[in-house]
């Protein structure tokens, strides 16, 4: 293989990485530790990133009383 077509590869490999990663910090989960799980198994992570619960709080406010 070429270096140019590894190089190309692994950025591929990395952009595909950030996509469960986003997915899972904004649930409100760990974007480093999603990242790091989906270089190596990505199928996995992107599954899990969507399946997680998520950690956001949604507060909602009572209107005020008259």
């Amino acid at each position: 293989m070429s270096l140019i077509l590894i190089v190309i590869l692994a950025i591929i490999w990395i952009s595909l990485a950030f996509w469960p990663a986003r997915v899972a910090a904004r649930k409100g989960h760990s974007f480093l530790g999603f990242f790091i799980f989906s270089l190596f198994l990505w199928p996995i992570a992107l599954i899990a990133a969507y399946v997680v619960r998520d950690r956001a709080v949604v507060v909602v406010q009572a209107p005020p009383a008259a």
